[in-house]
């Protein structure tokens, strides 16, 4: 992937809304660009708003780590359409992130086997951007994939906003298979 541009239409570009009981005062907007790249899952997530006010992790080092969920992260859901199993992808600002498969809605879980090769966040004139690339063991590559993307973003005053592609009703649940509206297409050729 890296030294090669992706033809344009590769990539999808996607708007997340924030759930509308838990809107947020520091973030205004988050969209993400995903594509399918040599087997990989790859993802930019873009953050506009009042930055400064966001709880932004501390970097550290590069690797797995739990619970990401509970504060600033970033995430995304990858299923197979017909499939009941999934995965769960979490990308924290700090460089951490975490795998998890699922062999049902929230049941049956296990560590994934996915590998994450890079997630990077940089301040950009604009914004924040994270930079996330994940090796899906579980999934067939050469097949359509459903998506959740999703992000929760920790104010620095405590407050959070839920970030997603669409929302069920009631609280904040990306695990619900009707926020996996995007569709990612099997390479050609597949």
């Amino acid at each position: 992937m890296k030294g090669r541009r992706l033809p344009s239409s590769a990539k999808q570009r996607f708007e997340l809304i924030p759930h509308p009981d838990f809107p947020s005062r520091a973030v205004r907007s988050i969209s993400v660009e995903v594509w399918k790249a040599n087997g990989s899952l790859e993802l930019r997530y873009h953050v506009r708003g009042a930055l400064e006010d966001v709880l932004w992790p501390e970097p550290t080092e590069i690797g797995r780590a739990d619970r990401l969920w509970e504060h600033t992260c970033f995430e995304a859901f990858v299923g197979s359409p017909g499939k009941l199993e999934y995965t769960e992808l979490n990308f924290a600002p700090s460089g951490q992130w975490a795998a998890y498969g699922f062999e049902d809605y929230r049941a049956g879980m296990w560590i994934g086997l996915e590998t994450v090769g890079s997630v990077g966040c940089f301040d950009r004139p604009d914004g924040v951007a994270l930079w996330c690339s994940a090796y899906l063991m579980a999934l067939p590559y050469r097949r359509e994939w459903q998506l959740g993307l999703s992000a929760i973003i920790e104010a620095k005053d405590g407050t959070k906003s839920y970030w997603a592609l669409a929302h069920a009703p009631g609280p904040p649940d990306f695990h619900n298979r009707d926020c996996f509206t995007a569709r990612l297409a099997a390479p050609s050729g597949a």
